[in-house]
């Protein structure tokens, strides 16, 4: 009885957030070991579908780094990164392309499916959802950075009812063009702003935002961030990942969440109790 009554505790404090974010967008970038560890894939998956059972509107943007270095790796495809970033060769963007539209983005829309709801996955190309250009051709290739983002695609599989998978290849204005392969934190900071999302959540490998004693910060301001930059207390991969964050809430995103997609269930945690799990940043 005792436990029956803890989940009705529970269920309750979710209401206040179920209304305040019900209808409203909210973009999930899903990847680090959330996205190669068979449990946490099952319970992300019951993550989303009862985001979007509740009246949310759960857009999914996902990474797939390791599994392209594993693929690249098993065709003996050499690949190197310069200030974390992937070099992107031509036949490194087929083999990435392959691996982000063709397998992993088929099994996240297939685990939703399976899960209840109805998916729809795409890529970037798709639509012409997104366009961009070479973030720097000589040194990364086709590597992109985004310059349009065009919601119409994906508006319309919201108004469909379904949960929109996105894979952050870009597509080219020039005939002919292989695309580009785009960081996929980026990605999800761009396509937030453009669907003009309530909120944005980055899933890693870490609890969040640490201090120089490696405690979690769990809410910071812009201004908070961009000190802790400067200071060397936010460093290496934390980098690109705040900057995600403070460009989303430049473009009109409210919140933007940093949270450890290894702990079970961190996205219901983060959006529907008063507590959260990560670090929370806003204006």
């Amino acid at each position: 009885m005792r436990d029956n009554i803890e989940v009705v505790k529970t269920l309750l404090e979710a209401i206040p957030y179920i209304k305040r974010f019900g209808n409203e967008k909210i973009v999930i970038k899903y990847g680090g070991s959330a996205q190669t560890s068979e449990s946490l894939k099952e319970q992300f998956a019951q993550d989303i579908v009862l985001l979007h059972l509740v009246g949310m509107k759960p857009i999914v943007v996902h990474g797939g780094g390791k599994s392209i270095t594993d693929m690249l790796a098993d065709l003996g495809v050499e690949t190197h990164f310069v200030d974390g970033q992937r070099v992107t060769t031509k036949e490194v963007m087929r083999i990435a392309e392959m691996v982000l539209s063709g397998s992993i983005n088929k099994e996240i829309v297939s685990l939703l499916d399976n899960h209840g709801t109805k998916a729809i996955g795409i890529s970037g190309k798709d639509g012409g959802f997104l366009k961009a250009i070479p973030k720097d051709f000589e040194n990364f290739g086709y590597t992109g950075k985004i310059e349009q983002v065009n919601p119409e695609i994906v508006n319309n599989i919201i108004d469909d009812g379904a949960i929109p998978v996105i894979a952050p290849i870009a597509g080219s204005d020039t005939l002919g063009h292989p695309g580009f392969n785009i960081n996929a934190d980026l990605a999800a900071s761009k396509i937030a702003v453009a669907m003009e999302a309530r909120k944005v959540l980055f899933l890693t490998d870490t609890p969040g935002v640490l201090d120089k004693e490696m405690n979690l910060i769990s809410t910071l301001t812009i201004d908070k961030t961009e000190a802790l930059k400067k200071d060397g207390t936010i460093q290496g991969g934390m980098v690109p990942k705040v900057d995600a964050c403070i460009e989303a809430l430049r473009g009109g995103v409210k919140k933007a969440h940093i949270i450890d997609g290894r702990v079970e269930h961190s996205l219901l945690l983060e959006i529907l109790t008063s507590s959260g799990v990560g670090t929370c940043i806003e204006l």
